[in-house]
């Protein structure tokens, strides 16, 4: 899958194999718009691949024991330009807590849905699944039973994307974050087959 995966923003240093990538970040880089902070940052490294699948479900696993320092995050992202991406991590907050969560960034602004974990907790498994222009992101502690965080649409999201793995490190830190048992498959996102359309 990785032969696949090509670079926005490469980092200085990363390793890449045909099963696990690793990551190390740079200081003071990150992806966020706007919204309440008011800044725009646009510099973390993604490495991503393109896809015209309409249907389908993306799992990985992330490996974050070196992060220790505030906002050092790493996980699964869709990156189609400055102004339109999701991506979600767990975000290192103290030697307490981190924040467990996704943001999603729609014609420039982002949002950002966080729970509190523990701070011990240095693994996670995320599936972003996509059914044409809505999409879903779940993350799980062992890769077998899933927790939905969140559903959204993409407005800039029905034709061509582009997804996979980020890490950053907004403040003055690095870590190396580690990507394995990475793979695709058919959609695991269901139908909804509750109420129908108006």
């Amino acid at each position: 899958m990785t032969e696949k995966m090509e670079w926005i923003r490469a980092p200085k240093k990363s390793a890449i194999e045909k099963d696990r990538i690793e990551i190390t970040t740079e200081p003071h880089t990150d992806l966020w718009q706007r919204t309440y902070y008011h800044f725009r940052n646009d510099n973390a490294p993604v490495l991503q691949m393109d896809t015209d699948e309409k249907f389908f479900s993306f799992i990985v696993k992330t490996d974050f024991t070196e992060s220790r320092h505030r906002f050092d995050q790493c996980g699964i992202v869709m990156y189609l330009d400055s102004e339109n991406w999701l991506k979600a991590s767990v975000e290192y907050e103290n030697d307490e807590f981190q924040h467990l969560g996704s943001v999603v960034t729609n014609h420039g602004y982002s949002d950002w849905a966080t729970t509190a974990i523990p701070a011990d907790v240095k693994t996670m498994w995320y599936r972003f699944s996509r059914r044409e222009d809505d999409f879903c992101i779940e993350c799980s502690g062992d890769g077998v039973t899933y927790s939905q965080m969140r559903v959204c649409h993409m407005w800039e999201g029905a034709g061509n994307i582009r997804f996979g793995v980020y890490a950053c490190s907004p403040e003055d830190s690095s870590f190396k974050a580690v990507f394995t048992d990475m793979k695709i498959t058919e959609c695991v996102w269901k139908a909804h087959d509750g109420q129908q359309p108006d």
